[in-house]
């Protein structure tokens, strides 16, 4: 009987030793994709900021607005007054 509980006791053993392994071997994998990630967001957030529109376009943009919009404005104003 105690041969039989030794060889059980063994076989669940080295079977748990191997689900560990295998699970502590996911776990590294899983931290070594997680920092791929990590690189990959922090290049595209590099990416996304050197995209933006900058301030001396953005002030030109909106004073060719404006000024369309007057000559807009003085248009219907000239034919209002007609």
């Amino acid at each position: 009987m105690q041969i039989l509980f030794n060889i059980f006791d063994g076989v669940i053993g080295a079977l748990g030793g191997w689900i560990l392994n295998t699970i502590w071997g996911e776990i590294k994998c899983m931290q070594e994709s997680d920092t791929m990630l990590a690189d990959k967001v922090a290049k595209i957030e590099i990416l996304v900021a050197g995209q933006y529109c900058k301030r001396e376009d953005m002030e030109r943009l909106s004073t060719a607005i404006f000024a369309k919009l007057d000559r807009i404005e003085d248009k219907l104003d000239a034919k209002v007054d007609k």
